[in-house]
């Protein structure tokens, strides 16, 4: 791999789980494989008043922790080189002193703020930055979700940043996109000619999206309690994947491009609202039960958790597109916490044969599927109906699978890896627009609405479960189920 232009890259939120568990690691394996150049910085700020010394201490320690055998004394000592760390408070304008001391001399380079904070703070930032005259020509801003909890919250939020910075200088990120299996998604659909004649109304039933975590709320009590299921995951992850999986085809792989083509899907999408939302969404907060064998507790029982908390932690949309492509084919969409497997699938269900010549007739199981996941590793599986092997003429489903890793034999990358890489290249692709945020809270909101005019209060499920009951029979009203239910 070729590599990057020199950069400078300012971590806030420096000492958080993100930037911790996630982006230095992932900063580590790209200066291991020869991408970071000698003279680019990694610099961590947070509120916390620390030497440099022990930032580095802090950071080689979560590094080797998360690294495991990857982690290398020598490569270290070769990354850790670059690592700087300062104090900064968001609201006070002397702490940008030091840091403009740091940045003097290298506005030429690409400079990438990237904001791992509650977003309340990145209008702070933005002020304060602007203030410093710390913003250059080849300035980045990275925003990491949710961003706001609302439409009207978001766009506050857009107006500060874009008032400081131009809409192609903005990255919202969102790490699903990054992911391999996603990019196999696009390479399948706009790369081969075999699938796109099936990809429509009358060729796929029904496409679900999954996104489980076997984990709780952790360390995220405080922040979960006032988010939840809906605006964590469905607004950001659940809702990118969707229009990848429903958009037309671009004219080319310009970012715009791509990005015009998911605003399309989520601008077409059905409202819920009102009574709807009794029908067409399932809210679910998990009840005490076991997770790998050890029992845990309810959510209500978890650390800075409001006893009489209505939050859910647990989420089933059926979501309907409304153009000729799409008419008529539900899109169910589940993601939840405290479930019974760590698992991220698309599944694709194909309409049968019109008339089957064979001695028994199809079952729900024998359906053509295409399989995409995500996690916990990355492949793609094609279920076709193949002879049992014997007399007659009886069919059974087998799979074409496509191990990503095991094809390759390349170690794929994280997906904060090549996220960053493409922050530093420029490539907004993967990045959402203004707009699409926009559209996408504009879909969430009136959902959110309709629960408290309902007074739809979550339904509980017990943990290490697939969640409530509910959730099966949105899709047996239709007379399909979950994936695992098969």
């Amino acid at each position: 791999m070729a590599v990057l232009p020199s950069f400078d890259m300012l971590l806030f939120g420096g000492t958080g789980d993100l930037v911790t568990r996630k982006l230095l690691p992932a900063l580590y394996r790209r200066h291991a494989a020869g991408q970071v150049s000698a003279d680019s910085r990694v610099i961590g700020i947070a509120r916390s008043v620390l030497s440099r010394e022990q930032y580095l201490n802090q950071a080689r320690a979560t590094c080797q922790e998360f690294l495991g055998k990857e982690f290398d004394e020598g490569l270290w000592e070769g990354f850790s080189a670059k690592l700087d760390y300062l104090t900064v408070d968001a609201d006070v304008s002397e702490h940008y002193a030091p840091l403009a001391s740091k940045l003097k001399g290298r506005e030429q380079l690409v400079r990438v703020f990237f904001f791992s904070t509650a977003s309340t703070l990145f209008a702070a930032f933005c002020a304060q930055l602007a203030k410093a005259d710390l913003i250059t020509p080849c300035s980045r801003v990275v925003l990491e979700k949710p961003l706001g909890h609302d439409l009207d919250s978001a766009d506050q939020i857009n107006q500060s940043i874009g008032a400081v910075f131009h809409e192609r200088q903005i990255y919202r990120i969102d790490h699903y996109l990054g992911k391999e299996a996603v990019q196999n998604l696009l390479a399948l659909r706009f790369g081969n000619a075999l699938f796109e004649p099936l990809w429509r109304r009358g060729r796929i039933r029904h496409v679900q999206i999954t996104v489980a975590e076997e984990l709780g709320v952790e360390r995220r009590g405080q922040f979960y309690d006032q988010t939840g299921a809906l605006r964590d995951m469905v607004q950001n992850h659940l809702l990118q994947l969707l229009c990848i999986m429903a958009m037309e085809p671009p004219a080319s792989n310009d970012p715009d491009a791509v990005r015009d083509e998911k605003l399309k899907v989520l601008r077409a999408l059905r409202p819920i609202k009102g009574a709807d939302v009794t029908t067409k969404t399932v809210r679910g907060q998990y009840k005490s039960g076991a997770a790998n064998g050890a029992p845990v507790p309810a959510y209500l029982g978890e650390k800075d958790i409001a006893p009489t908390s209505t939050t859910e932690t647990f989420v089933a949309i059926k979501a309907e597109i409304d153009t000729w492509r799409w008419a008529g084919v539900p899109f169910y969409l589940r993601t939840g916490k405290r479930l019974q497997e760590r698992l991220t699938e698309l599944v694709v269900t194909f309409d049968e044969v019109p008339h089957s010549i064979f001695e028994a007739p199809p079952s729900p199981e024998s359906a053509n599927q295409l399989v995409i996941q995500l996690q916990p590793e990355e492949s793609i599986t094609l279920t076709i109906l193949a002879k049992n092997p014997g007399e007659g003429m009886r069919l059974k489903p087998v799979s074409l699978n496509l191990d990503l890793g095991e094809t390759f034999k390349v170690k794929i990358l994280d997906a904060y890896e090549r996220l960053l890489m493409d922050i530093v290249k420029g490539n907004l692709t993967l990045f959402m627009r203004r707009d699409e945020l926009d559209a996408a809270w504009r879909w969430i909101d009136p959902i959110r609405e309709g629960w408290a005019e309902y007074e739809d209060k979550p339904k509980l499920y017990t943990a290490g479960s697939w969640g409530p009951a509910a959730s099966s029979s949105l899709l047996g009203r239709d007379g399909f189920a979950w994936h695992d239910e098969l």
